[in-house]
């Protein structure tokens, strides 16, 4: 609650969690300039909790909180993908400039992941190939770029008028119906049971929300 309410007083908007399962959910669903992790969480580790994050190709900087000062804990918490390590007690001030060096940083246009993978998909971006268990799916070159656009902005509710925009381009002419026959062919690719998406998710009113 302490740094929640002083993050907040700096001008931050900020989701806290109290517990390791809901912190784990918020990482892999929302989207967050900075992750603050600390190490030991009620139901398991913030250093699980990095290694999912970074398993699931999300590039969000990582800071790790931790009353340890084993150098052992900090080189996990690094190789595991964690950008920075603070050990409590800490001082505000340096907190407060480790998350400004960190937003900078990552303010940096970031290299592409080469892949990325959800459930049973692989995604190869180099080679603009998806497989689902060892079967190569046949995408066209506009489902591929739209399930690329999904990827990048997974967690978000996108809206069909911004998916025209950002993936058919705004000299085309489709209307919004082609953003949802798309949709369509890819869940059929994609998902176990396609009536009832576990990917690709409707968001009632306004689009679609990429889950994986």
């Amino acid at each position: 609650m302490t740094l929640t309410d002083r993050l907040a007083a700096e001008g931050y908007e900020v989701q806290s969690a109290t517990e390791a399962q809901t912190g784990l959910e918020a990482s892999l669903n929302g989207r967050y300039d900075v992750i603050l992790l600390d190490v030991m969480l009620p139901g398991g580790s913030g250093l699980d909790i990095c290694k999912a994050i970074r398993q699931r190709g999300i590039q969000t900087p990582v800071l790790m909180l931790t009353a340890r000062g084993q150098v052992v804990d900090r080189v996990v918490g690094l190789k595991l993908g964690a950008d920075d390590y603070l050990v409590k007690p800490f001082e505000m001030a340096e907190l407060l400039a480790r998350i400004e060096a960190l937003l900078r940083r990552s303010a940096t246009p970031a290299q592409q992941p080469d892949a990325f993978r959800f459930g049973d998909i692989a995604v190869d971006f180099r080679r603009a190939e998806v497989t689902k268990g060892e079967t190569l799916l046949a995408l066209s070159a506009r489902e591929f770029k739209l399930l690329k656009y999904f990827i990048e902005h997974r967690g978000a509710a996108l809206s069909r008028d911004e998916l025209l925009n950002e993936v058919w381009g705004y000299t085309a002419m489709p209307s919004t119906r082609t953003v949802d026959v798309h949709v369509a062919w890819l869940r059929q690719k994609l998902e176990d049971n396609p009536r009832h998406p576990q990917y690709i998710l409707t968001v009632h009113g306004l689009g679609y929300k990429f889950a994986g």
